[in-house]
């Protein structure tokens, strides 16, 4: 059971992380001009849906089980990958 809050509380900080770094990029996007702001807005959308898959993978796994949590790893993991992979390549645009 350990291992379960563990693991939610890292994926939950990992989410507060990326709030962050979204807010970062909406400041920045707020110092562009017409053009660049409309193109980083729509990128900075993009992770805002991003996070909120985050958000609701993590409630999924806050109702699980431990026997479920195993079954759930997998997916959660690939999801926080897809996430991770986006900001990532976001931040370098930014």
């Amino acid at each position: 059971m350990a291992d379960l809050e563990h693991y939610k509380a890292k994926l939950n900080a990992q989410l507060d992380e990326w709030k962050a770094d979204l807010d970062k990029m909406r400041a920045k996007a707020d110092s562009k001009s017409a053009d660049a702001r409309k193109e980083m807005n729509e990128s900075i959308e993009a992770l805002e849906s991003k996070l909120a898959q985050g958000r609701s993978k993590l409630e999924e796994l806050r109702g699980a089980s431990t026997e479920a949590f195993e079954s759930m790893r997998a997916g959660a993991n690939n999801a926080w990958d897809s996430i991770k992979e986006a900001f990532d390549k976001a931040k370098s645009k930014f």
